[in-house]
Formats: structure tokens, C-alpha cells, sequence
């Protein structure tokens, strides 16, 4: 158990260090492929929760589809808005 959550912790630093180091021209195409894994992440999250056998696994399952289901959403939300800034304006 505490070496998950040092990997955990350790993943957070790592995570956290790489995206701010990222540079604001490629933040779209990051956001893209970003929300390209988060989709895997809900398959995921709906596969296990299918195979539930318990009832605490049931709301842990369910909590992380929706929190999963939220991710996707708002990242292609944000990656529309950032495509919107890029385009002219047409008259």
C-alpha cells in the first residue's frame, strides 16, 4: 500500500513538472491527445465497474466513470474554446 502511494505522489511531482514545462503553442495538440487517454481511462472505469462484486467496488466504480466522464468532456470542451481563438473572424 505505501508503495502505490509513493508512486502516486511521485506521478503527481513528475505530472505537474512536465505540463508546465510545456510551451503555450502546444497546449491544443497536448489537450487532444490528453483527452484521447482519458477516453481509455473511461473504457476503463466502465469495464471494472461491470465486473463489481462488492458494493463498495460498485461506488468506487461509478465515481470513477463519472469523474472520468467529466474529464473527456471538459477537455474537448477546452480544446473547442482554444480551436475557437485560432480561427479569423469571418464576416
Amino acid at each position: 500500500m505505501t508503495d502505490l502511494l509513493t508512486i502516486f505522489i511521485l506521478a503527481v511531482f513528475v505530472g505537474f513538472e512536465v505540463v508546465s514545462k510545456v510551451s503555450t503553442i502546444l497546449h491544443t495538440p497536448l489537450m487532444s491527445g490528453a483527452n484521447a487517454i482519458h477516453g481509455v481511462i473511461l473504457v476503463g472505469a466502465i469495464l471494472i465497474t461491470g465486473q463489481a462484486e462488492r458494493p463498495l467496488q460498485l461506488v468506487l466504480g461509478l465515481v470513477a466513470v463519472f469523474l472520468a466522464t467529466v474529464n473527456v468532456v471538459g477537455g474537448f470542451v477546452v480544446t473547442d474554446r482554444m480551436l475557437e481563438m485560432f480561427k479569423g473572424h469571418r464576416k
